[in-house]
């Protein structure tokens, strides 16, 4: 890993434990957690107090894989509206959006605002 690289990750590390510090989901508002990659996207509805994940949704799945490139805001527009379905399923309407470090912005805030528009009240 180059040094700017690993400066990069770092960095990401360091935000996201700032922002977990402030961040928690619970049985009644679990945490909508987000990862991204260069290549894909996963999002999980985590509850913390008993340490699972209600629901999850990513660009490595098959049927989201073969629609098109998974490093896009339409992909992460898909994933926003699959995680938010599941989680409905599973009896949670509202949850807390943890970012991941990552710049709210692009595939982040795609991901956020198809959640919303799909019924999940952050």
């Amino acid at each position: 890993m180059t040094k700017i690289a690993q400066a990069r990750r770092s960095g990401r590390i360091r935000r996201h434990r700032r922002v977990r510090k402030k961040i928690y989901g619970t049985a009644t508002r679990p945490r909508l957690a987000v990862f991204r990659s260069n290549k894909h996207l996963s999002v999980q509805v985590i509850n913390d107090d008993d340490g699972v994940t209600i629901a999850a949704a990513s660009t490595t799945e098959a049927d989201i894989r073969g629609a098109g490139s998974t490093a896009s805001v339409d992909a992460a527009t898909k994933i926003g509206q699959l995680v938010a379905e599941r989680t409905k399923a599973a009896g949670v309407t509202q949850v807390v959006f943890d970012r991941g470090g990552f710049a709210y912005h692009g595939r982040i805030a795609a991901v956020a605002s198809a959640a919303r528009d799909a019924g999940l009240e952050f």
